[in-house]
């Protein structure tokens, strides 16, 4: 079985971190002060709290990765929606209801693989460790994804590692289940291909990103990203409502903390952007879209 493990929460480092300070994901609205301990949920948790909505009930949050755009980005949410309300119910039944507060490990990388996990409430940060330490961000994944592939069925390692985020309520499908599930239910079969679809849609984009663009363009390219998901008018600039940390973007975009800050202050420089206190302002999208787009 993954071994779940408890990573130790730091107090809120500053917008841009310190050479000193560790790497935190600070993706969500709101992050708890302190990390506890894993817990496993009722099947009717949600029930008994009448002011908390369901995952169906939440807004759609996307997913985030590299991409040249963000019209797919969140494609992978919906593998489920081919199954119908009965099959989704059996399916949560044969299913592991698990908690996770930010920072705790979902699993972890060169574990054991028994299972795949179906994020239901909150985000989880998805990356690969080099022998060197240095890390790379695969995705932040929403509600509807599932995450701990590529193996399915069981039988291997985890090729990278599943972090929370924020507050996350998950729903861990063990490989016997998936075996069975598989076996009986062909249309589970069929929404299971999909996500591995999806999946696959997202790790050729991160690739194509990664070995033909530069560097400052995927820099660029993430900025704009942030702006169509995240972006909200103030006259001609675009805020970015997200916090967002140099190490999180250097491990977006392939890259160092110290050259993301090198770079963002040569984009402050050309007035391309500007940072006041936590916030990231666009102020020229055009001349971000004139680093992708030049001829």
């Amino acid at each position: 079985m993954t071994t779940l493990k408890s990573i130790q929460k730091t107090s809120a480092p500053p917008y841009f971190n310190t050479a000193q300070a560790p790497f935190r994901a600070d993706w969500s609205r709101n992050l708890t002060p302190e990390a506890g301990s894993i817990r496993t949920l009722r099947d009717d948790s949600l029930n008994r709290n009448p002011g908390r909505s369901t995952p169906a009930d939440t807004p759609e949050i996307s997913a985030l990765f590299m991409s040249e755009s963000i019209d797919d980005l969140n494609i992978g949410a919906h593998f489920q929606d081919r199954l119908s309300k009965e099959e989704k119910a059996h399916i949560r039944e044969l299913g592991r209801q698990i908690a996770f507060q930010p920072g705790e490990s979902v699993f972890n990388q060169g574990e054991n693989h028994d299972g795949i996990f179906i994020i239901e409430r909150g985000q989880v940060r998805v990356f690969y460790t080099a022998p060197s330490g240095r890390e790379i961000t695969l995705a932040y994944w929403t509600p509807g994804h599932f995450i701990g592939g590529p193996e399915i069925s069981g039988g291997g390692v985890h090729m990278w590692s599943g972090v929370a985020v924020d507050d996350c309520e998950i729903m861990l499908l063990s490989s016997a289940t998936l075996q069975r599930l598989l076996a009986n239910m062909p249309s589970f079969a069929m929404a299971l291909i999909d996500g591995l679809v999806a999946k696959g849609k997202c790790y050729s984009s991160m690739a194509q990103m990664l070995g033909t663009r530069s560097v400052i363009e995927r820099l660029a390219q993430y900025l704009l990203n942030l702006s169509k998901l995240y972006g909200s008018q103030d006259g001609e600039a675009t805020v970015i409502n997200r916090k967002v940390t140099h190490d999180q973007i250097a491990a977006m975009v392939g890259s160092t903390r110290q050259w993301v800050t090198m770079m963002l202050k040569r984009f402050q420089a050309k007035r391309i952007v500007s940072i006041e206190g936590s916030v990231i302002r666009i102020e020229r999208i055009d001349l971000l879209e004139q680093i992708l787009f030049k001829e």
